[in-house]
């Protein structure tokens, strides 16, 4: 932990930045637990849980072949200003959505405040490598990683409790405050870059995209090995795992809080004891050991006091596979290329967790059980280390 306030210290920008995306990425998430609990209390089908859910990650997968080149073109300040703007506008407008009727507008809100928070991920995963050197850049992914990671889920976690003890429309309301706050420090921050101005048009620019990547393969294949990352994608298991388990054990909104909040745990901590050792040969060992934690939590999901340990201990590795993949992708793409990247990355790695998404909500409709769903997607982590093997055998890295 030293190590990154150090970096906070020496780094001004990336501290301001860190404050802003952790105001931003907690409200990306917050009202998500709001989403859900209302959804369950409109006893809505799993199908409509898992669509919501999907829709989380597929407005982000639609939007990558755009975004790239836009972040590209223009100055990530005020992309980054717009963009919060949106979430603050489409958070403050879910106050609306009261019946099954309206089920409609919560699907574009949802798809248009997913769609600002992955652009705005985006953006910033793009600038860190103009702001940073070398040497400091995987150490600033692993804490962009733990405050998303964190934002992600203590986000949906405090909104667990927070839904609980004021309520939906509450939590929609505080949300929207917390973008309004991030905005504000954003706009005030002086972010003085030299970036390379690119001429081209917008398609120019996407075909010149295509084109890198098919001539470097080696990015390519870090890309999608990236994206098994997204498999940990959990919303609507958590969900569905709360409705079929443990409605006699603890009200709905506490026992997502309380799932999201002990992964988040693993998340946070995972690093701190990972960091030092990760290096590619470790990545393998992560990867097994990503699958063996999901593994346990599927045997022991029905206890929901067991379910709660387990998720510390899936929560423990993703963190690091996260970070230190999306900092291979970074360091291996050439600069003129590193938003045009980072959006077709996001979009592989939000186009598995919409799958992912949507595969477990149509997988529980059709007579699969949770607990094999989940076996299902750890053994995706065990093809993970298989093929960064592969990975590493085939390309210099």
């Amino acid at each position: 932990m030293k190590s990154y306030l150090e970096l906070l210290k020496t780094e001004n920008i990336l501290r301001r930045l860190s404050i802003i995306q952790l105001l931003a990425y907690f409200g990306a998430w917050f009202s998500n637990v709001a989403i859900y609990t209302l959804l369950l209390n409109l006893d809505v089908s799993k199908s409509i849980i898992a669509f919501v859910a999907m829709l989380h990650f597929l407005s982000g997968v639609l939007q990558a072949p755009f975004s790239g080149a836009i972040i590209d073109k223009f100055h990530p300040k005020k992309l980054m200003l717009f963009l919060i703007g949106i979430e603050f506008f489409s958070t403050l407008f879910l106050l609306f959505v009261q019946s099954v009727e309206e089920l409609t507008f919560l699907y574009i809100l949802v798809f248009f405040k997913m769609a600002a928070a992955s652009f705005y991920f985006t953006t910033e995963m793009s600038l860190l490598p103009k702001i940073l050197s070398h040497k400091n850049l995987q150490k600033a992914n692993e804490l962009h990683s733990m405050i998303w990671s964190f934002s992600y889920t203590v986000g949906m976690a405090v909104s667990g409790f927070f839904v609980y003890s004021f309520g939906i429309k509450a939590a929609f309301i505080f949300d929207a405050f917390m973008f309004f706050v991030a905005f504000w420090l954003l706009f005030g921050l002086d972010m003085k870059l030299v970036l390379q101005k690119q001429q081209a048009h917008f398609l120019k620019m996407m075909q010149e995209s295509i084109i890198y990547l098919q001539q470097n393969k080696k990015v390519l294949h870090l890309m999608f090995l990236h994206g098994i990352v997204g498999f940990t994608a959990f919303d609507a298991l958590v969900a569905l795992m709360v409705d079929e388990f443990y409605v006699g054990v603890i009200a709905t909104s506490l026992a997502l809080g309380f799932l999201h909040a002990f992964r988040a745990l693993g998340l946070v901590i995972g690093p701190m004891f990972l960091a030092k050792f990760m290096d590619n040969k470790m990545v393998v060992v992560i990867f097994i050991a990503q699958a063996i934690a999901i593994y346990i939590w599927a045997l022991v999901m029905q206890n929901f006091y067991l379910s709660l340990v387990a998720s510390v201990l899936v929560g423990f590795f993703t963190t690091s596979l996260w970070s230190y993949t999306y900092t291979l992708i970074q360091t291996n793409t050439d600069a003129a290329y590193h938003g045009r990247v980072v959006a077709y990355n996001d979009m592989i790695f939000l186009g598995i967790s919409a799958l992912s998404s949507y595969g477990i909500g149509f997988l529980a409709t059709h007579s699969f059980s949770l607990e094999s769903i989940t076996f299902f997607l750890g053994t995706m982590f065990l093809f993970g280390s298989i093929y960064f093997f592969w990975i590493v055998k085939k390309f210099k890295i």
